[in-house]
């Protein structure tokens, strides 16, 4: 104890520092105008920073262009070994956070659930961003040093480093720094939890008192205090200016990266500003409940209104959202933003649902033209067909073109409804941000906060000097890096998921992300009510520039709007995927989702001209079968699911028709779009829904039972002895086609559920089959290569009936298998939390 109080009196001792050191820096705003840059080493960086001025420093002139460029790579490569040192902290704060998990679970846990949310809030996002940057600026480094000098003659020993371009790198991990926002917010809560908990569990103390970390290469352990690790993240966020002062002093001004590494430094100090006024208390508006307005998250959307959309950078303090028009800069003036609207958190109202209406044909067909392009400027580009004059104008072009996709292609709605009856409507292309931004503005209304009326103009006129985000996400944008990345076709199997607090309808929602020639989003049709939904449905993307995929588990609600349970990132790589698949459980918060993956790279084609899926009506199930993947169609699937999610109580479910048109329209949603059918079906009439299942077996060009059976079918009804019948015809249905038997297997385990419920909805076995039997079982026909029937042909229909009858009495039938086995390399076989690399 005595030693553990020593510990804490140490870092209490250091946090003290540093806020003096904070203190300092406010009475003396040029103290840190120095140059940090030291006999060719870095700084130590301890000291906080002044963030007060916006000014940039001036690139020193003393020393010759080579002599800057070489410290410039001194600077890169102690930047390097810092992160270096940071990533072994991080690691050691999170070594025990799967232990703890799963000690959740049981009845007695060291941390409960919500106490581990806290104690690691933000800390895997924030490692796995420094990671990636991390490995980002090692490899350019690396490719670097292989090419650092010339030939004597040739060059004179002149470096190559003003090659060296890293303003990509710092540019990508600038726009994470919002999450050290989240952490810095959260901070106190976790060192609460982590001393009371120290105080209270001698198992924690034991853990908190003495976490080991290797120090580099030399092997030697470090031994921390679990506070002392919290407050890493904190001390590290501190360094990032100094470390921008150091390396933009040491790039000319005429170099590619000089820019970027301007804008990185004011995003940064930007930051740190209101890191700053939250630690000090400086002077700003004083909201109710003694809260401040700060800027908390900002980013480009789209803006719905009256049938329009419009690219606008929405910002979202403490107690406002604030819609605004970004103005590029001219040159000689800076960038401007237009005030757009805005709505008061208190009170706001949220809503997201997905789009269920197509686009009109003729924007389809815009939409496709437009991806055409991209994809050839793309190839081009790639090929080096164009002259060096023209480079620079394809990429504007692809990037003017990817802002129109960004803009006419989003599918999901985020509603905003004020008390004062006022909507207003953001749309997302993808579910991911979407729900970022809904947790984002769900977390702020829950304060109940009212709103001080802002000055609207000192509000938008700040924003050039807040915001964090300072373009769209175009992704032809940051592929300048060259950065690896997938180009192919990845294919995603989702099999399962559990750990559901209550029983839910469930779907997995799959978004990629890369160019947009090709589709980068998709989901699992809806599982049925269940604690462990199932699913085995294979999903596959054409990618390009693809780095990462996103998983989401969503809860399906007919009543209130769909609920996201949990999602995560998964960093893709090539060298660690590979043509065979690969299984893998995913961490999305409490739920967990075990999926395969496997990717082929090829050169891609053109985007289709259709977009569109092979027809699954009138063709053979077992062509269906193949095209997709598996062993019962997905048009069987959605239907029965969704006929046992809310039709097994429907009074004369599969006797009653649905309406013909409405039929008529799912069924060409299942022979052009999967997503767009599962989509519809679930808005559709249960009758409707049960029309389409009923439709696709009658319109089968072979029935699910094949024809040469029916005469052996037939003889197997005379059999007296029920069991001795059963086994015969279930020795029958083996020789049927795997597809098939599959596929009429799950069918009549469907069946028999429903009849289950024959007290409510008044459908037995007997009526299912005689709906069922005449779809299922056809005569063969005579003169198509079958001889004479022996069974008469008044009878035909009493046998179809009887067969299927029969069937349902069958209390042992096998199980079906819903999907090809997938040959698996069982020792991938992991489990990964939030934001993990494949």
């Amino acid at each position: 104890m005595a030693e553990w109080l020593g510990c804490m009196a140490a870092v209490l001792h250091f946090i003290q520092v540093l806020h003096l050191l904070f203190a300092t820096v406010e009475e003396e705003p040029d103290a840190l105008e120095e140059d940090v840059f030291q006999e060719e080493a870095m700084s130590s960086f301890l000291s906080p920073l002044n963030t007060e001025s916006i000014d940039f420093p001036d690139t020193p002139t003393s020393c010759s262009p080579e002599e800057m460029l070489e410290k410039r790579l001194v600077v890169l490569k102690g930047v390097l070994e810092i992160e270096e040192v940071y990533l072994r902290e991080l690691d050691t704060l999170l070594m025990p956070m799967k232990a703890l998990r799963a000690s959740a679970g049981t009845s007695q846990p060291v941390l409960s659930g919500p106490q581990i949310q806290t104690v690691f809030y933000q800390v895997p996002e924030i490692r796995d961003a420094h990671q990636s940057f991390y490995s980002d600026l090692k490899e350019r480094l690396s490719a670097h040093s292989q090419t650092e000098f010339s030939s004597d003659e040739e060059m004179g020993m002149r470096y190559k480093t003003c090659e060296l371009e890293v303003g990509d790198i710092f540019l990508k991990m600038v726009n994470h720094i919002c999450l050290y926002g989240g952490f810095i917010e959260n901070y106190e809560k976790a060192v609460e939890v982590v001393r009371k908990c120290t105080q209270s569990d001698p198992r924690f103390r034991t853990l908190a008192e003495s976490m080991m970390s290797n120090n580099g290469a030399d092997k030697t352990r470090i031994t921390y205090t679990f506070e002392a690790l919290l407050y890493k993240p904190l001390e590290r966020v501190t360094k990032t200016t100094l470390v921008l002062r150091d390396l933009l002093k040491t790039t000319p001004e005429e170099h590619k990266d000089y820019a970027a590494l301007n804008e990185v430094l004011r995003l940064s100090r930007s930051f740190l500003s209101g890191v700053n006024e939250s630690l000090h208390c400086k002077r700003e508006v004083t909201l109710s409940h003694g809260m401040r307005r700060q800027l908390m998250r900002d980013g480009f959307v789209v803006n719905a209104s009256d049938d329009e959309r419009s690219l606008r950078h929405l910002f979202l303090y403490t107690d406002l959202l604030l819609c605004t028009r970004y103005k590029h800069a001219t040159r000689g003036k800076q960038d401007q933003y237009r005030f757009c609207w805005y709505v008061p958190l208190a009170g706001l109202r949220l809503r997201w649902v997905a789009e269920q209406e197509r686009l009109p044909d003729t924007s389809n067909v815009r939409l496709h033209t437009i991806r055409t392009k991209m994809h050839l400027l793309r190839q081009q580009l790639q090929q080096h067909s164009v002259g060096l004059a023209l480079v620079s104008r394809s990429r504007k072009k692809l990037e003017q073109m990817e802002l129109m996709l960004l803009i006419h292609s989003p599918i999901y709605r985020l509603e905003l409804h004020s008390p004062s009856g006022k909507s207003r409507n953001l749309l997302f292309s993808s579910l991911y941000e979407l729900e970022e931004w809904r947790e984002a503005i769900h977390k702020l209304t829950r304060v109940n906060i009212e709103t001080v009326p802002p000055d609207l103009l000192t509000l938008t006129s700040s924003c050039v000097k807040l915001r964090m985000t300072q373009q769209p996400p175009l992704h032809s944008s940051c592929a300048g890096g060259e950065v690896e990345s997938l180009c192919g076709t990845l294919s995603v199997v989702i099999h399962s998921a559990s750990g559901l607090q209550q029983p839910a309808c469930v779907y997995v929602c799959v978004e990629v992300d890369g160019y947009e020639f090709y589709e980068k989003q998709t989901q699992t049709h809806s599982s049925v009510c269940s604690f462990n939904p199932h699913w085995d449905q294979e999903l596959s993307f054409q990618v390009d520039g693809a780095q990462s995929m996103k998983v989401l588990c969503v809860s399906q609600s007919d009543a209130e709007e769909d609920t996201v349970l949990g999602k995560t990132t998964v960093k893709l790589e090539s060298k660690t995927l590979s043509k065979r698949w690969r299984r893998q459980t995913l961490q999305l918060g409490q739920v967990e989702v075990t999926l395969s993956l496997k990717y082929c790279p090829h050169p891609l084609e053109p985007p289709s001209s259709t977009g569109q899926r092979l027809p699954v009506f009138c063709v053979s199930i077992e062509t269906v079968a193949q095209q997709e993947g598996v062993l019962v169609p997905h048009v069987v699937r959605c239907c029965v699911e969704e006929v046992e999610r809310r039709g097994l109580d429907e009074v004369g479910i599969y006797r009653i028709s649905g309406t013909a048109s409405e039929i008529s329209m799912l069924k060409a949603a299942f022979n052009s779009n999967l997503r767009e059918a599962v989509a519809r079906l679930r808005n559709a009439e249960v009758n409707v829904v049960s029309g389409v299942l009923k439709l696709y077996f009658r319109e089968l060009p072979e029935p699910l039972i094949p024809t040469e059976l029916f005469q052996s079918l037939a003889r197997a009804l005379d059999i007296q002895d029920l069991n001795s019948r059963l086994v015969s015809m279930l020795t029958l249905l083996q020789s049927c086609p795997d597809a098939n038997r599959h596929t009429f297997i799950y069918l009549l385990h469907h069946l028999q559920r429903v009849a289950q419920r024959q007290d409510i909805n008044k459908m037995s076995q007997l009526n299912l089959a005689t709906v069922f039997g005449p779809s299922l079982l056809r005569p063969p026909v005579v003169g198509l290569g079958h001889s004479r029937p022996s069974v008469d042909i008044s009878q035909e229909v009493v046998v179809q009936v009887q067969v299927v009858f029969c069937y349902l009495q069958c209390n042992n039938l096998p199980e079906a298998q819903t999907s090809l086995p997938y040959d698996t390399d069982a020792e991938d076989e992991t489990t990964h939390s939030l934001d993990h690399h494949l």
